[in-house]
């Protein structure tokens, strides 16, 4: 299990350390968990012990939330007087969000049996 999550946590900071100085736009996890996806896709296995320690990690994924919903009670009378700002914007992002996935999709599809 320590072997799996050195390997998880050396990939976080180096995703830090590349979001540091190249791409300040980019959260260092997020770039970490892409560089760690892209090593165990180019090392075709997962190691047992990242394997425990990401089933350890989902399975209390859902803790992760409880602060985001006190946040949601803390601040609900905000949300009622801008509930119409809010429903706007998550229907763009909604509507943004499916077209970008079309868009990819079909870029990705081209040149595939089978594909228009």
């Amino acid at each position: 299990m320590i072997e799996g999550l050195v390997r998880i946590l050396l990939f976080q900071g180096i995703g830090e350390v590349v979001a540091h100085f190249l791409l300040p736009f980019m959260p260092g996890p997020v770039i970490g968990l892409v560089l760690l996806l892209g090593f165990l896709v180019w090392r075709g296995r997962v190691s047992e012990g990242v394997d425990l320690v990401s089933s350890t990690f989902v399975r209390y994924l859902g803790v992760l939330f409880v602060p985001a919903a006190v946040g949601v009670v803390m601040f609900l009378p905000h949300l009622r007087q801008q509930a119409f700002a809010i429903t706007v914007a998550l229907v763009i992002s909604v509507i943004a969000t499916i077209a970008v996935t079309a868009l990819v999709a079909k870029v990705l599809s081209r040149g595939k049996p089978g594909a228009p």
